[in-house]
């Protein structure tokens, strides 16, 4: 069985990769950010990323930088089949996963522009934010010396393969395909 983690910065087509794998290879696929919304719900809360990572950074404190993935985890192993857990967000959830076993961490990046333009065409509600808005989320989830806290520039220097999204779908596609034919 190989678990598939998958990270990067916003908007930057993790979701696409995804996609990809459930349809053309029949991998399961397990959400950090259901996850998470699930939580804010139970909170009572309104979705928004902000919350998202109130929350998520909640969660971590109290049980463990790596305890939404441990979760996750649990639930995707009893289907005995490949599956991607999106979006990694800490270094220690890669930890985790990587001590499990056939574990491969994907990062997916493209330039901050075309990245913006994303997920303004998107239907996700903690997506609805100014470009301003967007820059600075993104620099408060880039570093952060708090284990419990979002550090995707290190989880994406961890990354086993990073694709680079600035052109059209298929080409994403052919560099995961290429990616996925070495692997399994």
């Amino acid at each position: 069985m190989l678990v598939i983690g998958i990270t990067g910065t916003l908007g930057a087509g993790k979701g696409t990769v995804v996609d990809y794998l459930v349809t053309e290879k029949k991998f399961g696929h397990y959400s950090v950010r259901d996850f998470i919304n699930k939580e804010i719900v139970k909170r009572g809360l309104e979705i928004n990323r902000d919350n998202m990572v109130v929350v998520a950074n909640d969660l971590r404190l109290k049980h463990g930088p790596s305890y939404l993935i441990e979760q996750i985890y649990k639930t995707a192993i009893k289907t005995g089949k490949n599956f991607i857990i999106e979006s990694l967000r800490t270094p220690a959830e890669i930890y985790s996963l990587k001590s499990k076993g056939e574990f491969v961490l994907f990062a997916v990046d493209a330039d901050i522009e075309k990245r913006y333009k994303r997920i303004n065409k998107r239907a996700i509600e903690s997506d609805h934010v100014s470009f301003e808005k967007f820059v600075v989320d993104e620099k408060r989830e880039m570093k952060s010396q708090n284990p419990a806290k979002q550090n995707l520039a290190k989880c994406i220097s961890l990354a086993d393969y990073i694709f680079t999204n600035n052109k059209k779908i298929v080409d994403l596609h052919e560099q995961v395909e290429k990616t996925i034919k070495n692997i399994i």
